[in-house]
């Protein structure tokens, strides 16, 4: 069972997994998977085309297109923005040129950052507020600017990490001490 708000319109055929809560103003498509235990607050627009996680926060006022997989843990800051066509034009349709875009496990894209069509977040990914990511992201790295460059990177618990930006080397999450090794240029938590 999930709480659905009474101002929320959810169209017949979305799957919509247990626990999860749908509030004010929320329009999800027939078409449209949301997993388990996710969120998504006042104003937001679900698509046909979308896959959506388990444990998803989804902030107000974010509109997930076509072509848009969320995987489990990820967190979409208000107003932050997808794509789906990567030139647009009024008078020309592209509906069939719709570039797909894929957010890896437990990324955290910022308040008011804009995404554009066609790219890969990579897992525990950390998009900064404002940042306009145009390109692949890798795992565990920190991007801010426009256009989106990395500058560090991140653990799973969200905390940067002391590295520099190519290795090898190791750092310790300064919370929860789990250890983080950099080879070359990308970084993997150690087991």
């Amino acid at each position: 069972m999930f709480y659905q708000h009474e101002t929320a319109v959810i169209d017949p055929g979305a799957q919509i997994g247990d626990g999860s809560r749908i509030w004010h103003f929320v329009h999800v498509c027939g078409g449209a998977r949301i997993g388990r235990d996710g969120s998504l607050g006042q104003n937001v627009f679900v698509g046909n085309r979308v896959v959506i996680g388990d444990n998803v926060k989804i902030q107000n006022n974010v509109s997930i297109y076509d072509g848009v997989t969320l995987e489990d843990d990820v967190f979409c800051g208000p107003s932050m923005v997808f794509t789906n066509v990567y030139n647009p034009r009024s008078a020309v349709s592209r509906k069939d040129e719709y570039r797909d875009t894929v957010v890896r496990r437990g990324a955290t894209l910022g308040a008011n950052c804009t995404i554009v069509c066609g790219v890969t977040i990579g897992e525990y990914a950390f998009v900064a507020a404002g940042a306009v990511v145009n390109r692949d992201v890798k795992p565990y790295a920190l991007m801010a600017g426009v256009p989106a460059r990395q500058i560090g990177w991140m653990s799973q618990h969200g905390e940067r990490l002391d590295l520099p930006l190519t290795g090898p080397t190791t750092a310790a999450c300064p919370h929860t001490g789990r250890l983080y090794i950099l080879h070359s240029d990308q970084v993997t938590a150690a087991e």
